[in-house]
């Protein structure tokens, strides 16, 4: 990925700092609540809305493509 102080790879950052930065991603996107979004504010974003998706989406395969790829399964976590 390619940010303004330059390019990295998840690869070469530390294990422990990925898995920080995964969990603030998930913590930010469980705060959207797009059914309290106005009709029109919805109609009015639906373009980015929708090209931040496909995008996340992206980016959410490739990383599951690349734990697959090593012989490894996803599994959601059991509720205790």
């Amino acid at each position: 990925m390619c940010r303004a102080r330059g390019c990295y790879s998840l690869s070469n950052m530390r294990t422990n700092e990925v898995m920080v930065r995964l969990e603030a991603a998930v913590s930010a996107l469980g705060d959207v609540d797009v059914s309290a979004w106005p009709e029109d504010t919805l109609k009015d974003q639906l373009g980015e809305l929708s090209a931040a998706l496909v995008a996340l989406d992206a980016v959410l395969s490739r990383v599951a493509d690349g734990v697959r790829a090593r012989g490894l399964r996803i599994e959601e976590p059991v509720s205790a």
